[in-house]
């Protein structure tokens, strides 16, 4: 199957390049980027030297993509920018699976609460927010267009999802503080994400509205069947990758830490990238760098009769673009783990 990149020379655009050149089940066809267009692909990302396949960057022309014989494109591409490739790519034919937040929110009113206008409002009817380990195959198999989730939300949704529908928790008071590497801001340059300005320093950013905010909130109440607000606080920590979240969440009456443990495994029992750590055993991102898999564990404390929930992963791929490629592999009937570590 022929695919394509919009948007391939950013950060999660080159993630994608590296996991689609190895995919034993697809053509890497197009990568797109009006700033390097007519570039080498291995000159702008030269970690493919000798396994590009003499692909060149070719201009972000909707028209010409819409086009031509590429059956899939991963919009790896800013909010807002995203809609406009996929308002003419989905009457094309093309299957879309968008990287941004642009489909990930289904209610437009909250959508351009914390983002903005929309520039397709149209789609998103259309679209199906897929966090692989939660989502339906039948949800899936009739989707036109995929929102792949963030990177906080990934690593918020999978551990406590199970907990609030098996009533192990409960959905008052519950605080996640998230902390991510640098490369989640993205490839550009500002003062804020220089070297010496991130170097031995760590802040917290976007409180009380962060805009995954929105998307955390509303995958809650669909998966689990009632409103539930919780208190995000994301920080910025010096490191290129990945995601450490701590969720403190109060233990519904009664409940045990194998309650909770029990939760998990029986919701995660066939999820090949979810990795349950024993009670106590923090996971940390430097074992999860590089790979689509998510680690998690929890603990129990008398003193405040709160469970203390920490996940790990890689922001750019279980996070971003190894995501995509397992919605990709779910989507298309190929093995979940192709082309994934």
């Amino acid at each position: 199957m022929k695919v394509g990149i919009v948007g391939a020379s950013g950060y999660a655009g080159e993630v994608l390049v590296k996991l689609l050149l190895d995919h034993p089940h697809v053509q890497l066809a197009a990568v797109t980027s009006r700033q390097h267009a007519g570039k080498p692909l291995a000159q702008v990302i030269p970690a493919v030297r000798g396994l590009d396949r003499g692909l060149k960057f070719i201009d972000s022309d909707t028209a010409a993509l819409a086009a031509s014989d590429i059956a899939l494109f991963f919009l790896a591409v800013p909010h807002g920018t995203a809609a406009e490739f996929a308002r003419v790519l989905l009457p094309a034919g093309k299957r879309v699976i968008d990287l941004s937040a642009d489909f990930r929110v289904a209610d437009l009113a909250t959508y351009e609460k914390y983002y903005g206008k929309h520039h397709a409002p149209e789609l998103l009817p259309l679209a199906r927010f897929v966090l692989p380990e939660l989502t339906s195959p039948a949800w899936i198999k009739e989707a036109k267009l995929v929102a792949c989730p963030g990177c906080y939300p990934t690593s918020i949704l999978i551990p406590l999802v199970p907990l609030l529908r098996d009533g192990v928790v409960t959905r008052e008071h519950i605080v996640a503080n998230s902390f991510s590497g640098v490369s989640g801001a993205g490839r550009k340059v500002e003062e804020t994400y220089l070297y010496v300005e991130r170097a031995e320093s760590a802040k917290a950013y976007g409180l009380v509205k962060h805009r995954h905010l929105s998307e955390i909130e509303e995958q809650l109440a669909l998966h689990t069947g009632a409103k539930t607000i919780i208190q995000f606080n994301p920080h910025l920590a010096p490191m290129r990758r990945g995601i450490a979240t701590t969720i403190t969440v109060p233990a519904a009456a009664g409940a045990t830490i194998d309650a909770l443990y029990t939760s998990w495994r029986k919701t995660y029992a066939a999820a090949p990238f979810v990795q349950i750590l024993p009670a106590g055993e923090t996971p940390d991102t430097a074992h999860v760098t590089g790979t689509n898999r998510i680690d998690m564990s929890a603990v129990h404390d008398p003193r405040t009769g709160n469970f203390i929930v920490t996940s790990a992963e890689d922001n750019l791929v279980k996070g971003t673009s190894g995501q995509a490629v397992q919605i990709m592999n779910l989507w298309s009937g190929f093995p979940e783990t192709a082309g994934l570590v």
